[in-house]
């Protein structure tokens, strides 16, 4: 039964984590991070499909080893976050100053934590 939940919980953190490729306030890393733990602790079979995935094996591969990223990964991460985050703060839906505060707030807050890890060298 336990084996089936972390499964669950790992395929809804796999859900997620593809959706914050998407979405700028969702972070996609985390995400797939966490579906990685919790399918080695459950299932070879995913476990190991994550870890040979075309685009997120190289990230958790890369985590879990020395626990980096990419300059290609920091680039364009930061630079999708960036262009979506200046677009939604320069044309606000609602016009709330406090609102566009908290999104800058939080996109510094994101770049501060992937320029924390080191870069991946080749």
């Amino acid at each position: 039964m336990m084996k089936k939940l972390l499964i669950l919980f790992g395929i809804i953190s796999l859900i997620l984590g593809i959706i914050g490729v998407f979405v700028p306030l969702l972070p996609a890393t985390p995400f797939i991070l966490l579906a990685a733990w919790l399918f080695a602790r459950s299932s070879d079979k995913l476990y190991n499909w994550l870890m040979h995935h075309k685009v997120f094996g190289k990230i958790v591969r890369d985590y879990h080893i020395d626990k980096s990223i990419s300059l290609h990964a920091k680039i364009i991460s930061l630079s999708f976050m960036w262009t979506t985050m200046l677009y939604t703060i320069a044309v606000p839906a609602c016009g709330k100053i406090w609102l566009q505060f908290i999104l800058a707030v939080i996109a510094i807050g994101v770049t501060i934590y992937i320029l924390h890890f080191k870069t991946k060298q080749k």
